[in-house]
This record gives structure tokens, C-alpha cells and sequence, in this order.
């Protein structure tokens, strides 16, 4: 099977004359939504003073953007199929910028909460129509690697970027700048869209499957608010149990209907490709794993080293500049390798650099313990990210391309959702149990309970990375055959 439906292949000669422009735009879009997550992170301690935001309420300007993003992204990834994936595009930029706007100038948390969560409905069409346009705009195969491997660099390396400018923005200038530098942005990409990106839609019926539709968004929202009851309240509490019924409800409810319905919102012949299913499966694992690096090495670095937000956002520097790095040389290697060895040695190499992460103590330096460590998982990590985006969208064709962009966001915004509440419980507890265990309530040795608590979610991290490679390993078959098949179809000789 070839990478891409032949039936959407472009001979040379009918390529875009402005298709890397448009991958300009495209990635300029793809950055501000990497790194207005981070970005964000950086400024909820002044957002919390300046708005008087109770640590209770505090989860909610990231909780309300995660929960529209999540719930919506099967929705938008529909929608961009249907109204045209540029104007999806654009559409979704100009809204993520005016939300972003009415973010930093909010005077109350909650207009702030409420600006979040437009974000994330605008990120929810925006994210999928641009991996989708790059679907569609790269159909040779070694052109496709080289989009990707910008997509992925970009995506991989993005957040701990926005580490840095966060920090900058909120030391030198203000915390309601790390909302307003989307605005620029948003505007410059949606004016490059217009004359760059050429539009595409999927042709055939294109009705609204609306009780899909209704079910899949109370589904996926229920599911993703209950990770986030669980992170809060804890896995047994009353709450959490009812939400996650309620996600496994509307989800069996959904999935019942769209076996039944003619034009269904998520076609089952998109999770029936081994591939695709494979991807998004493995892409819920990654997501969950990689998080507890993120996570809780920037509190070990902020927390128990004392670093600043800008030294923090430059102590993850390595990994930003290793996945820019590799991404070029996984772009070289997928079209004569394939995507599986790539994945499966990337995941491998970064279990070993979380691994590593668990020899850092209070006392450890920066340069012998987590430096190593980050250079070892970007490199690695860059080998997974953009043949993963590549094996998500294999075969799918013109009229899924937005839906089955949607799935992978969905994958990893999902993923990150168990992430978040599985690997706080694990540290919550097991620093709980360090301090009942070893006594004494100095400075110190709450020090060492928080470590502890820190390096038990990197073994559980590497465990779940661990197992994204076995599944990728057992679902993955394209090869490096199947990629000159389809260099061959594209190919006007």
C-alpha cells in the first residue's frame, strides 16, 4: 500500500509552485500553538497574583483550554474537510488571535478562563486543518518527509522554546504578554495564507453527522475533564468515577452510531487501517510519557535547583535544538528506511534518557545529569515525531484528511490528559510515602521526598514510552518499498 491514495497523487509537473511557501505558513501557525502552551505555563504565577486566582481555581486556565481543544478537534478536523481546509485555516488563526487577545487584557479570572477556552476551540480547527494542508500539499514522497520533518521539529522542539520566551515575557515585560504575542502572529500567517495555500476540501457528501457529532463531544470532554478530576481529587473520587462513566457512555454511544449512520463524523474505516490505528494508539502512549519530563523536570529545575523561568526555559534548550537537528536527518532516513525502525529506535533510545533522569538528586548538576539525558531523548524523539505524523495519515485519502489529522491531535491530547493525572498521583503519593517513611519536615528533606517523587514519574514515563514502541512495532508495516511505490506513481517517468 502506498503512502499516500493514489488517487491524489500530482504528476511533478502539477505541483504547487507555492507549496513550500504554504509549508511556511503552515509551520509559522503550527509554532504559535506549540508555544503559547508553554508560554502560558510560564505565566500562570503571575496571572494567579494579578487576578487574585485562588490555587484551587489556578488549574483552570490550563483545564479550560484542554477541554475545548480536546472535546472539539474531531468537530473541527470535520469541518475543515468539508468548508475548505484553507479557510478553516485562516479562520481558526484570526479566532485564535482575537481569543488570545481578550486573554491578556482580562480583568477577571473569569474572562481569563473564558479566553482559554475560546483557544482552545479555535486550536481545535486550526491544529487539524494544517496538518491536513500539508497532506494534500505534499504528495511526493522525499518532499512529504522534508514537511514533516519541519512539522515535527517545530512540534517537538516549540514547547520548550515558548519555555524561554515565557520567561523573558513575564520577567521583563508582563504576564499578559505571553496571550498577546499570538495576536502578531495569528494576523501574519493568515495574511500569508491567503496568496500561499491553495484550498482543498473533500469532495462527495459532506452532511454533518450532528448525533456523532453530540457524543463525541460529551464523550472526549467528559474523558478529558475526569484526567483532570483524577489529577485534582485523585482516581477514587466520587466525581472522577462519574465522568469517566459519562466518557465511557457517550463514547460507546458514538461509536455505535457511527457504525450505523451513512456519512459518520469519524469513519470506522479510519481507526481500520493497521497503520493509522497503530499511529494514534502509539501517539496516546508517547504523549502520556513524554509529559513527565516536561512536567517535572521543570519543577526540579524551578522548585529544588532554583532556577528562574528564563533559566529554565534555556536548561531545555538541548532538547529544542536536537529535535531541529534531527528532524532533517529523519527526513533523509524515512523515505529509504521507512517509518518503523525510525520509531521503534527513537522510542528506545528516549526510554534510555528518561532512565537516566532518575539518577538526579537535590545535589546533581545540570551538566552531568540532565543535560545527557535531554540530548538522548530529543534525538531520539525526532525519529518518532515525523513518521508518526507521516503513518497517521497513510492512505487516507482527500476526503478523511482533516478527520484523520484530528485523531492524532485527539491521540495526544488525550494521552496528555492521562499524563498529567497518572504521573501527579504517582508523585503526590510516593513523595508522601518518602516523608512518612524516611520522617522529618526540614527543607531538606522535603527536598529529597520531592526528587524522589520527580524521578518515580520518569521510570513510569519510560514504561509508557516503552510501551508506544511495542505497539508501533506490532502495527506498523510500510516500508521503504511502500514509499518508492509511491515515488514511482508521483514520478512523471
Amino acid at each position: 500500500m502506498s503512502l499516500v491514495d493514489s488517487t491524489n497523487v500530482i504528476p511533478e509537473e502539477g505541483l504547487d509552485p507555492k507549496r513550500w511557501r504554504a509549508l511556511m505558513v503552515i509551520a509559522i501557525a503550527q509554532l504559535m500553538v506549540i508555544l503559547d502552551s508553554s508560554i502560558v505555563n510560564i505565566a500562570i504565577p503571575s496571572a494567579k497574583i494579578s487576578l487574585h486566582i485562588s490555587s484551587a481555581n489556578q488549574q483552570w486556565i490550563v483545564t479550560s483550554y484542554t477541554l475545548a481543544f480536546g472535546s472539539l478537534l474531531l468537530l473541527g478536523g470535520r469541518i475543515a474537510d468539508y468548508v475548505g481546509r484553507k479557510k478553516i485555516f485562516i479562520f481558526g488563526l484570526l479566532g485564535f488571535a482575537g481569543a488570545s487577545a481578550l486573554g491578556g487584557i482580562a480583568s477577571t479570572q473569569g474572562l481569563l478562563f473564558g479566553a482559554r477556552g475560546l483557544q482552545g476551540a479555535f486550536g481545535a480547527l486550526l491544529t487539524p486543518a494544517a496538518l491536513s494542508l500539508l497532506n494534500v500539499t505534499f504528495t511526493v514522497p522525499k518532499e512529504r518527509a522534508k514537511a514533516f520533518g519541519v512539522y515535527g521539529a517545530i512540534s517537538g522542539g516549540g514547547a520548550a522554546i515558548g519555555l524561554i520566551l515565557g520567561g523573558v515575557l513575564t520577567e521583563y515585560a508582563n504576564w499578559r504578554w505571553c496571550l498577546g504575542v499570538n495576536v502578531p502572529i495569528a494576523i501574519i500567517a493568515a495574511l500569508l495564507a491567503r496568496p500561499f495555500i491553495k484550498e482543498s476540501k473533500a469532495t462527495g457528501d459532506r452532511s454533518y453527522d450532528i448525533p456523532g457529532v453530540l457524543t463525541a463531544t460529551l464523550g472526549l470532554f467528559s474523558l478529558v475533564y475526569a484526567f483532570t478530576l483524577a489529577a485534582k481529587d485523585g482516581w477514587t473520587d466520587g466525581h472522577t468515577f462519574l465522568f469517566f462513566g459519562l466518557a465511557a457512555l457517550f463514547l460507546t454511544v458514538f461509536i455505535a452510531i457511527e457504525m450505523r449512520v451513512k456519512n459518520p463524523l469519524l469513519p470506522m474505516r479510519i481507526l481500520a487501517e493497521r497503520n493509522r490505528a497503530g499511529s494514534y494508539l502509539g501517539s496516546l502512549f508517547v504523549s502520556s510519557g513524554l509529559f513527565s519530563m516536561f512536567l517535572f523536570l521543570g519543577l526540579y529545575l524551578q522548585v529544588i535547583l532554583g532556577y528562574s523561568p528564563i533559566r529554565t526555559g534555556l536548561a531545555f534548550l538541548p532538547f529544542s535544538m536536537g529535535i531541529i537537528l534531527f528532524a532533517g536527518l529523519a527526513a533523509k532516513l524515512l523515505p529509504t528506511m521507512g517509518p518503523r525502525p525510525l520509531m521503534i529506535w527513537g522510542l528506545l533510545q528516549s526510554v534510555v534518557g528518561l532512565l537516566l533522569l532518575t539518577r538526579i538528586t537535590p545535589a546533581t548538576p545540570y551538566f552531568t545529569h540532565v543535560f545527557p539525558s535531554l540530548i538522548i531523548m530529543s534525538t531520539g524523539m525526532a525519529l518518532v515525531f515525523i513518521p508518526m505524523a507521516s503513518t497517521s495519515l497513510h492512505g487516507i485519502g482527500s476526503h478523511d484528511s482533516g478527520i484523520g489529522s484530528a485523531m492524532l491531535n485527539t491521540s495526544q491530547q488525550i494521552g496528555g490528559s492521562l499524563g498529567t493525572a497518572l504521573l501527579n498521583t504517582i508523585a503526590a503519593t510516593t513523595t508522601a510515602s518518602y516523608l512518612a517513611l524516611h520522617g522529618g519536615a526540614s527543607k531538606t528533606a522535603q527536598f529529597f521526598a520531592l526528587t524522589h517523587g520527580y524521578t518515580e514519574t520518569f521510570k513510569v514515563g519510560a514504561g509508557l514510552l516503552l510501551v508506544g514502541a511495542i505497539v508501533l512495532a506490532f502495527t506498523i508495516r510500510i516500508g521503504k518499498e511502500s514509499l518508492v511505490e509511491t515515488e514511482l506513481i508521483a514520478s512523471p517517468h
